[in-house]
């Protein structure tokens, strides 16, 4: 029987080798990028175009690669940063592995360009599927520049499974901003499709953050430090009011190598217990600096998850040191009982002035004494000076003269609804028919209204924008502005006027009518924030997503007091909508309690 084991050849072993290190085009520009961190580079600048898929070039002024190197480079494990085992535990380069260069040359088309200071000529190596195709000397300045034209050409099972050029392009941000974050001190460039994204000038961490997601920014942060044997701690917090639903700007840094680490976020988490919502996100910006002897990287080839000696000392030194921060810049509250202002009242003087309060009884006093007809007797002492509105007897009910018929829009057959109500806690109304109760939840009800008419106006093109008096600028952050861009013609489309106002920043000069009152800024970062949060939804049917998503954040918020005019719109709108039962996302907007069970309920009460 013939042996069936053979080696396979090189250009397929890189090919599965690629499959684990350059997964999209993010992957390549983050494994470029790193090697022109780790080559002491002061400017790099990164091109793409289509998303990565047609064309990434990342170049830099560092130290450049002699002719020998240049070539080397594309060959697997061939490294400059390790030379035995031991050297794993003494790293503090981006790259070790020596796999990226050769995963990308075997499913790209590469060049290089290439020059050490020390030369007068510069190297160009161009290789296609692991394939040398010419080596030629050639004139650069001092650095690399490295160029990848059509990735995967040669392997389009993979090509098919890329995303869309604005999804791939989201991916691309993520990873520039990790390294960029991680090096504020290097000047950083991006460019989409020969427009600017990024102009990242050197600078500190506090700069670089403000740079690369706003001027805003600037007044949430609150900076972390603590330094021990073990582990140095620097960076800044978000502040608590600024929490997210989704999982937002959140950064870990072991040694200026972007990490992620679900035990050392859960530090962070707790350490904002009791200052966040539920279901809420804190943003952080930290730095550990760890001695690298304590320190496994070599865990993934992302190279993004490691290996703490000591993880439950960093865990609770982290902890310890953002909650000293939130309480030293007085967001959380501390108890310092030798500094502590509140604890130093002073005694009163004249002591002996003070008298001993007196008890008065008033004997005459009858808690049975008849109350007037229309309602509760304010009796000093015992009710406050406002009756709770669970108390009072409904003061919005129309009487019947007022009353308005409604016939089988409600959905139960042969149902009128005589507009007799009352708001109940602020969150549900009461409507009375002549079958029965109707409870009504008024956010859900007025998200199904707005939904309802946005989709009428936008189907009949009468879709009409309230002009702003002031507009108003919208600076975002890359990533989201890269999102609302995706967006932007749906946007208004549904009768927001919103135009680009320059790199990643927006003008506002009109809402829909729906939105009149609501923040501008605000509706839009809370679309992004939803966005984020559930982008399989938005995938499907974008549109109707924005549209779901506007509505409940233009809807009447649990706990807002309607007045009798309200509650009239409102329950005639919602009961002239095609679909009054449920919400746009499909939850209970109604229930009916009918005279049947009203009567069932009182005699099975009944002794």
């Amino acid at each position: 029987m013939p042996d069936i084991i053979q080696i396979l050849p090189d250009a397929i072993a890189n090919q599965i080798a690629a499959g684990e290190v350059i997964q999209r085009p993010a992957s390549a520009v983050k494994e470029l990028v790193e090697n022109a961190v780790d080559a002491g580079a002061k400017k790099i600048t990164v091109i793409v175009k289509e998303g990565g898929k047609s064309f990434i070039q990342v170049s830099d002024d560092g130290k450049g690669m002699s002719e020998t190197d240049a070539r080397l480079s594309f060959e697997r494990h061939a490294t400059s940063k390790i030379r035995k085992a031991d050297d794993l535990f003494a790293i503090r380069t981006k790259g070790f592995r020596g796999e990226a260069l050769a995963s990308i040359a075997a499913v790209a088309k590469v060049n290089l360009k290439t020059r050490r200071p020390e030369d007068t000529l510069g190297t160009q190596i161009d290789i296609e599927a692991s394939e040398l195709i010419r080596q030629e000397p050639c004139n650069i300045p001092v650095g690399s520049v490295f160029t990848i034209k059509s990735l995967f050409y040669n392997v389009p099972a993979r090509r098919k499974f890329l995303k869309s050029d604005a999804v791939e392009m989201r991916h691309i941000l993520d990873e520039f901003q990790r390294i960029a974050l991680a090096h504020p001190e290097i000047e950083f460039h991006l460019y989409n499709n020969q427009s600017p994204v990024y102009q990242l000038e050197p600078g500190t961490f506090r700069q670089r953050i403000v740079q690369m997601f706003g001027v805003n920014y600037n007044d949430r942060l609150v900076p972390v430090s603590e330094e021990t044997d073990l582990v140095r701690i620097s960076g800044f917090i978000v502040k608590p009011e600024f929490a997210r639903k989704t999982r937002g700007e959140q950064f870990f840094f072991v040694n200026d190598r972007f990490i992620k680490n679900s035990y050392l976020h859960h530090a962070v988490v707790t350490a904002f217990s009791d200052l966040i919502p539920a279901e809420s996100y804190p943003g952080y910006f930290i730095k550990l600096e760890v001695n690298p002897s304590q320190l496994d990287v070599n865990i993934h080839p992302t190279k993004t998850e490691v290996k703490f000696e000591d993880e439950r000392f960093i865990y609770a030194i982290l902890r310890s040191s953002i909650r000293q921060a939130l309480g030293k810049f007085h967001i959380a509250p501390t108890l310092d009982f030798d500094n502590e202002p509140a604890f130093e009242i002073p005694l009163k003087k004249n002591i002996h002035q003070i008298k001993q309060p007196q008890i008065t009884v008033n004997p005459g006093y009858n808690p049975f004494a008849e109350r007037p007809a229309g309602g509760f007797k304010k009796m000093e002492g015992l009710l406050p000076a406002e009756i709770p509105d669970f108390l009072a007897a409904p003061q919005e009910i129309l009487m019947p003269e007022e009353s308005q018929n409604i016939q089988a829009s409600t959905g139960f057959e042969d149902e009128t609804v005589q507009l007799n109500y009352f708001q109940l806690m602020n969150k549900y109304l009461v409507v009375g028919t002549d079958q029965g109760l109707l409870v009504i939840d008024q956010h859900r009800a007025h998200e199904r209204v707005i939904f309802d008419r946005m989709t009428e106006a936008m189907e009949k093109n009468k879709v009409a924008s309230q002009m702003e008096l002031f507009p108003e600028t919208m600076q975002l952050s890359a990533g989201d502005a890269a999102i609302l861009n995706e967006m932007l013609e749906d946007l208004q489309s549904m009768g927001f006027d919103i135009e680009p106002f320059g790199t990643n920043t927006y003008l506002i000069r009109g809402v829909p009518g729906d939105a009149v009152g609501h923040p501008p800024l605000k509706l839009i970062e809370g679309l992004l924030e939803d966005f984020r949060n559930q982008q399989k939804l938005y995938r499907t049917d974008r549109r109707q997503q924005v549209m779901i998503t506007l509505a409940n954040r233009m809807a009447i918020k649990s706990g807002v007091i309607l007045n009798r005019l309200e509650v009239e719109q409102l329950v005639t709108d919602l009961f002239q909508s095609t679909m009054p039962y449920t919400s746009p996302t499909g939850k209970p907007v109604l229930f009916r309690m009918s005279l049947e069970e009203l009567d069932e309920k009182f005699l099975k009460n009944r002794n």
